[in-house]
């Protein structure tokens, strides 16, 4: 019998960098920020189809979320000036370069739109600050899980195209329930299929991730980041059904548009807590180099694929 191997790095260190993120700043950045995006997509659409009860809660939830968003971002800065510093250049090659410049005019546009909704002034404003924010939402809603996978974070990286379209179901099954829960049966249903859509893809390509057979999948199930996982998936499934069988009334539409954005909210704790924990161990790191590495000179590509991890 064979101990089983135990993976070490030199003298104990990581092999891989913790990132300096904090939890909770920047679960609730990605969570706000993709509901803020989404939403925005939903307010200009119900302005065109005439919904104003819609248009309104759309427009509100969209400025709220964006301010709050960056609120928690430059928190996670830790002095303000910060945020003002990663506009001076724009790199197209690096998504957090790019994503400031899609969060900044986003934030401005989406947060002059509530403004003026809650005012009741400028009509005309509202209409184009609403199209500028749903034009900048969609991106909003899915760079960050671009920005995440372009890290050298094992559990992030490996995932580099499952984790925007999480991040993308995710902030529609959030922005739909939230404007839902806010929102007039009457006026609510486009609301409710953005949901339902979103939670679909959000729980359909989560299930993708953690069925892979990827040793830095392991994550997703473990520990506190499993735990989120578990809880994110229970409230986003039955947040689904009950959207799906009593949406169109008044109580399921509030609770399920609860229970849509409770799981979209642990879905962003578990995805950054499975990352942080996949740097610690040298095991995730090790195991997928060694597969490659086997892969390579056997001439046939490896189950983990090409994925090169760079320390920061």
């Amino acid at each position: 019998m064979v101990d089983d191997v135990e993976f070490t790095s030199y003298y104990g260190r990581q092999i891989v960098k913790t990132p300096v993120w904090k939890s909770p700043d920047v679960p609730l950045y990605l969570f706000l920020g993709g509901a803020a995006g989404s939403s925005a997509i939903l307010g200009a659409l119900a302005d065109v189809t005439d919904r104003p009860a819609l248009t309104r809660a759309a427009r509100l939830t969209a400025g709220g979320g964006s301010i709050l968003s960056v609120v928690f971002l430059i928190h996670d800065l830790g002095r303000p000036e910060r945020f003002l510093h990663m506009l001076r250049v724009l790199k197209v090659t690096s998504p957090l370069s790019v994503g400031t410049y899609i969060l900044a005019p986003f934030s401005a546009a989406a947060g002059a739109t509530a403004a003026v909704e809650l005012l009741g002034w400028f009509p005309r404003l509202k209409r184009f600050g609403g199209v500028v924010s749903a034009i900048f939402g969609g991106p909003l809603a899915t760079y960050t899980g671009v920005l995440l996978a372009n890290t050298a974070v094992p559990s992030w990286h490996e995932f580099h195209t499952k984790l925007p379209f999480v991040f993308g179901g995710s902030a529609m099954a959030a922005g739909g329930g939230i404007c839902m829960a806010f929102t007039p049966v009457g006026e609510a249903e486009p609301a409710r299929k953005m949901a339902i859509l979103g939670a679909g893809i959000e729980l359909a390509v989560i299930r993708g991730i953690e069925g892979s057979e990827s040793v830095v999948a392991e994550p997703y199930h473990e520990g506190r980041p499993g735990q989120f996982m578990r809880a994110a998936k229970a409230c986003t499934t039955m947040g689904l059904g009950l959207a799906v069988v009593a949406g169109r009334r008044r109580w399921g539409a509030v609770t399920s548009g609860a229970l849509l954005a409770a799981g979209s909210l642990l879905t962003r704790f578990g995805v950054f807590e499975a990352g942080i924990a996949s740097t610690k161990d040298p095991k995730y790191i090790v195991v997928p180099q060694r597969a490659r590495m086997a892969a390579r000179a056997a001439g046939a590509p490896g189950k983990d694929g090409g994925v090169r991890f760079v320390t920061p």
